[in-house]
């Protein structure tokens, strides 16, 4: 494997990143996880504007987008995959140890690794933790990722694929990776971003593209919802068969696998999709 580190491209044994590279410690830094496949890239335009949002949340300074260009096609033209996961990593560089930060200027990594098709459905479960729809991170797609972690390896005890989460007044917020929609009286509704979800690129596109409603949710809607389908770069539109000890029979169901094959029509129309 090839990496793309500050500049250059490195075999990943001789790829290096500072010890002191403020993202390592204290996660100061912004990330994107792009979609490849079979060496090219899905709605990458629309992953660069957030992650130029992101940074600019932090204050860190724009990055150079036609480097992170250069390096995603670099990355990629070494490392052929036929689905990977394109990782574009942005730090605030070298710093002193400690929440200063320094003036070495940012740090960029971009690496991608080989994964496989997701399954059409999945298991859910809800954690007890929340969200701050208030915070300073609030939005940001940051490094910062341990509290997806701990809830991740919790549904992951429990036979699922992802947690769920509500935010500190009690609203469904999102996954740790992922956006969440759910199907009452046959309409899709999806939490709005005001809710302190990300504002994942393939939400945006399910919502304009299937016409899904964003609404203020309570988080036990996942007790009656009639489906319920999480989005996200490489799930896509997923299905979910099961939150918790509840069974939803028949996943995907039929509002579900419309949503799911408009998706899929789509995006193959247009790899570049732009944000209305």
């Amino acid at each position: 494997m090839k990496l793309w580190v500050n500049g250059g491209l490195y075999d990943a044994e001789e790829a290096r990143v500072s010890v002191l590279d403020h993202g390592l410690t204290v996660g100061d830094g912004v990330f994107e996880t792009v979609k490849a496949e079979r060496g090219g890239t899905f709605a990458l335009t629309a992953h660069l504007e957030r992650l130029t949002r992101s940074a600019r949340g932090l204050g860190l300074p724009d990055p150079d987008l036609d480097e992170v260009r250069r390096a995603c096609a670099a990355v990629l033209e070494a490392n052929p995959v036929e689905l990977g996961r394109l990782r574009i990593t942005y730090t605030g560089g070298v710093s002193p140890l400690g929440s200063e930060r320094g003036d070495a200027g940012a740090g960029l990594v971009v690496a991608v690794g080989e994964t496989k098709r997701r399954a059409d459905s999945t298991a859910v479960v809800t954690v007890p933790w929340t969200r701050n729809e208030r915070g300073a991170l609030t939005g940001l797609k940051t490094t910062s990722y341990a509290e997806n972690v701990v809830a991740l390896a919790r549904a992951r005890e429990q036979g699922a694929s992802e947690a769920l989460f509500a935010n500190t007044v009690g609203q469904l917020c999102e996954g740790t990776g992922s956006n969440v929609f759910v199907v009452l009286d046959g309409r899709i509704h999806t939490p709005p971003v005001s809710s302190g979800c990300l504002a994942g690129i393939t939400r945006a596109l399910a919502v304009e593209w299937t016409g899904a409603r964003e609404t203020d949710l309570p988080f036990d809607v996942l007790d009656r919802a009639e489906e319920i389908f999480l989005t996200s770069t490489l799930r896509d539109i997923q299905a979910v068969h099961r939150v918790d000890g509840r069974d939803l029979a028949g996943a995907p169901g039929p509002v579900t696998a419309k949503a799911m094959r408009i998706f899929d029509e789509r995006a193959a129309a247009d790899r570049d999709p732009r944000l209305g």
